[in-house]
C-alpha cells in the first residue's frame, strides 16, 4: 500500500525542516518548539524502525542483524528526544551525550539496513535503493565524523592555546566547518529514512490486537497473510 510510503516521506521531510529552529533553540520559548519538533520525530522514527522490522521478520528473514537493527533504532529515537528537551544551554554535557546517542546508533542503523537491503525481502527495488542507500550512509558517516572532528580540534583550540587572532581565527574557522558538517548529517541522516518509502510501498496492513480471542479466530480461519505488520 501506497499509504505506508507516505510515513518515511513525512519523517524526512518534516526532520530536514525541523533543524531549521536549532538556532532558536536555546531560549525559550523557541527551544519549546524545537523539543516538541524532535519529540514527533522521535515517535516516527520508533514508528517506522518497527514497521521495517516486522516487515523483514514477515517476509521470513531470522538474522540477528535485523534485532540489532531494532535496537539501534530505537535508542535513536531516545537519544533524539534527550538531546532535544535537554539544552546546550542547561547542561551541555547530557545535550552532546544525546546527540552522540541519537546519531551514533542511528547511522549504524542505517548500515544495517544497507546490509539487510540485499539479505532481506522485498527485492523488488534492491537495484537502485541498494546504491543509493549506500552513498547515503558515506556521505552520512563522512559529515558526522567531520563535525566530531571539527568539534575536538575546537575544544583543543578553547582549553590549551592562547586567544592570539591566529587562534581564534582557525577556531572561528572550525567551528563553522563543524556546524556545517553537522548540519549536512542531519540532513542526510533524514534521507535515509524518507529512503524507506521504498520498502514501505510493499507494505500490506499494520494491524493493532489486543485481544487473544482475536488472534485464535484468526488461526482458526487459516487466513494467513504474508508481508503483514503485526505490532
Amino acid at each position: 500500500m501506497w499509504k505506508f510510503a507516505i510515513l518515511p516521506v513525512f519523517l524526512a521531510v518534516f526532520g530536514i525542516g525541523g533543524i531549521w529552529t536549532v538556532e532558536c533553540a536555546g531560549h525559550p520559548p523557541q527551544s519549546c518548539l524545537f523539543a516538541q519538533t524532535c519529540n514527533i520525530l522521535s515517535v516516527l522514527i520508533t514508528c517506522v524502525v518497527v514497521i521495517r522490522f516486522q516487515q523483514a521478520k514477515d517476509f521470513g528473514y531470522e538474522g540477528r542483524a535485523n534485532v540489532a537493527g531494532l535496537w539501534m533504532g530505537s535508542i535513536s529515537a531516545v537519544g533524539l528526544s534527550l538531546t532535544s528537551n535537554i539544552q546546550a544551554s542547561v547542561s551541555l554535557e547530557i545535550h552532546c551525550f544525546g546527540a552522540v546517542v541519537a546519531f551514533v546508533p542511528g547511522l549504524a542503523y542505517f548500515w544495517v539496513q544497507m546490509y539487510l537491503t540485499y539479505k532481506a525481502q522485498p527485492s523488488v527495488d534492491r537495484p537502485w535503493v541498494g546504491p543509493i542507500r549506500f552513498i547515503l550512509c558515506v556521505l552520512c558517516s563522512a559529515f558526522l565524523g567531520s563535525s566530531i572532528l571539527s568539534l575536538s580540534v575546537n575544544c583543543v583550540h578553547v582549553l590549551f592555546l592562547d586567544f592570539s587572532f591566529p587562534v581564534c581565527f582557525f577556531n572561528l574557522w572550525y567551528e563553522s566547518a563543524g556546524a556545517t558538517s553537522e548540519w549536512l548529517a542531519v540532513v542526510v541522516f533524514f534521507l535515509l529514512f524518507g529512503l524507506f518509502a521504498a520498502e514501505f510501498r510493499h507494505v500490506d496492513y499494520c494491524r493493532l490486537t489486543v485481544q487473544r480471542p482475536a488472534l485464535e479466530s484468526d488461526c482458526c480461519a487459516g487466513s494467513v497473510e504474508t508481508n503483514s505488520c503485526a505490532i
